[in-house]
């Protein structure tokens, strides 16, 4: 992956027109939020997220132990081959949309959870 936006976790202080803003930055498109900092994330659909485009989550596994799956604006219930493979990782995962996806990785992340996100910008 590239450079982080931001070499670190981060709560996320506004989301939708496409972005997100965190730490006083401003980002249009989806964010991979883990524990070594906030990407950006080349996905915009559920249908992206896959074993290969959540790869940066599954090599920092040690270092969670929940993630979280911003849909979008609409549902999606996780395939299971994509749930087995975290389940193989040791990292429990849930989906929702996004707004709740970004408040309840802010609660966990204010909780000292080990935690992160894959975030897809809505509108």
């Amino acid at each position: 992956m590239e450079t982080p936006h931001l070499p670190r976790q981060a709560l996320i202080d506004a989301h939708g027109a496409g972005g997100f803003r965190f730490a006083g930055l401003s980002h249009r498109g989806s964010l991979l939020c883990l524990p070594d900092g906030i990407w950006a994330w080349p996905v915009a659909a559920a249908a992206g997220m896959t074993a290969e485009s959540l790869t940066p989550v599954f090599d920092c596994a040690e270092g969670l132990d929940f993630f979280i799956l911003g849909t979008g604006a609409q549902p999606w219930l996780i395939p299971e081959p994509l749930r087995a493979r975290f389940r193989e990782a040791h990292i429990a995962v849930d989906t929702m949309t996004t707004g709740p996806a970004v408040r309840t990785y802010n609660v966990m992340l204010m909780e000292n959870r080990r935690v992160g996100a894959a975030l897809i910008a809505i509108d």
